[in-house]
């Protein structure tokens, strides 16, 4: 049975329309115009006990909302939710117990006190047992490596720190579903690495269903086989990661290293060249011209060594998401990449 279970959610904001300059204003005392945001538009998906899946999107798709939606902040105008057999807007306690929710540009810890003292507030609130509190509490600290920051006040802590403690205040309770919101936004390389490490360590341990948003690809790529992706309030693709790929991205980079002698200039005639670094010549080059044109470099050149790679994910992502925001296919790569080169 599935976890979370989705169907035509919807979620439509009245928003105010304010004119500029004084007499617009007072005009607006008597006469208001207001527009609707589509945050969400009829989305529907299901979520299986263990997944854990990325929920992708540009800035204001309705990842967060979808999100609000899911843990119960805020009320739908339309559809149906379940989680965990609950319907998260009716804000039960024992759904309450059951999950927890994680925004990186949110904090639940208090500011001036250390984190200890925030953990004990959620001991309370979620009615743990201090045994199970006090042990939860370290397990968690010795796997982020931060038993020895529970001490200090939180607002000395730099912002992966924090966010360390932010999942631990979150998994006190030892939800079965996490719902996180860009955990890992503004951190740096290294913190980002922990976080990702930690979650899926703690997820293979505990069967967690989580759902995350992030604008990371490395996160996505390290911690998810499934992928849903919404736009403007739709969602346009639910599968696998490796199926965006193969989805939406036209083309593919061939590298070329070529032998002392032989010279890099003239590759423009096999595709859209993206670096050039002699000996070394990268091209981008339509996906299904890819073995006619190897085959046509190899004949006309010395090559010491060729690969054959899909473009970055975080490109083929931006490329994906350009496509649908502008309610237009995706193009091929280049008007010159287009046509097989012929046999030199």
């Amino acid at each position: 049975m599935p976890v979370i279970e989705v169907c035509n959610l919807s979620k439509t904001y009245r928003v105010y329309q304010k004119s500029e300059g004084l007499w617009a204003s007072v005009r607006s005392l008597f006469r208001r115009r207001w527009r609707e945001v589509h945050a969400v538009r009829q989305i529907s998906f299901q979520v299986e006990p263990g997944e854990f899946v990325a929920f992708l999107g540009p800035n204001g798709a309705g990842k967060t909302t979808t999100l609000k939606l899911l843990s119960g902040v805020i009320t739908p105008t339309g559809g149906s939710a379940r989680v965990l057999g609950y319907v998260p807007w009716h804000r039960e306690n024992a759904y309450r117990r059951r999950f927890a929710l994680v925004m990186g540009q949110k904090n639940q810890l208090w500011w001036d006190l250390p984190a200890l003292e925030s953990f004990r507030l959620h001991q309370q609130i979620y009615r743990i047992e201090p045994r199970q509190f006090q042990r939860t509490r370290d397990e968690l600290a010795e796997m982020l490596n931060v038993s020895d920051l529970l001490g200090r006040p939180v607002r000395e802590l730099s912002l992966g720190e924090r966010m360390k403690l932010e999942l631990i205040a979150a998994l006190l309770h030892q939800p079965e579903v996490l719902f996180l919101d860009e955990p890992t936004i503004g951190l740096d390389v290294v913190a980002q690495h922990t976080i990702q490490n930690f979650l899926k360590e703690y997820q293979r341990q505990r069967g967690l269903t989580i759902l995350l948003t992030s604008h990371y690809m490395k996160d996505v790529a390290a911690l998810c086989r499934r992928v849903i992706v919404i736009a403007q309030g739709v969602i346009v693709y639910d599968g696998t990661l490796e199926g965006i790929v193969d989805r939406f991205s036209q083309c593919k980079i061939v590298t070329v290293q070529l032998a002392d002698g032989d010279t890099t200039q003239g590759f423009d005639r096999y595709g859209t060249v993206v670096e050039n670094e002699p000996p070394r010549v990268k091209l981008r080059i339509p996906r299904q011209g890819v073995s006619e044109t190897v085959a046509a470099i190899l004949r006309s050149h010395a090559v010491e060594d060729v690969s054959v790679e899909d473009p970055p994910l975080e490109e083929v992502i931006a490329e994906m998401f350009s496509s649908v925001e502008n309610g237009s296919p995706q193009q091929p790569c280049s008007e010159t990449s287009q046509a097989v080169p012929q046999q030199v």
